[in-house]
């Protein structure tokens, strides 16, 4: 380990507690080296979930933008239907 490396104090789940220490036996290795692998796993894509999130938002919002230009010209007797059930979806599976 770097002599410039710092010391954190955290704590765990003791459910997560074992599987870390599971992982160490299966790698010969301690359970820091574990949580150290992971921490470098999230931070290395940490900013690529971020992207994809915003990639997967914006693909959302064109999609819901895009059919709402669609039903407002093409289909105005159904839109206060679609609008309805979206609500009444919403408030069935999302509890909204």
């Amino acid at each position: 380990m770097n002599t410039s490396s710092r010391r954190y104090t955290i704590r765990f789940d003791p459910r997560v507690c074992e599987r870390i220490e599971g992982l160490a036996r299966n790698q010969d290795c301690n359970p820091s080296d574990v949580i150290r692998a992971a921490v470098n796993a999230y931070l290395a894509t940490s900013n690529m979930t971020a992207l994809s999130s915003r990639r997967m938002a914006r693909i959302s919002e064109f999609m819901q933008l895009a059919l709402d230009v669609i039903i407002s010209e093409q289909y105005p007797e159904f839109r206060e239907r679609i609008i309805a059930n979206a609500d009444k979806r919403l408030e069935q599976y999302h509890g909204a």
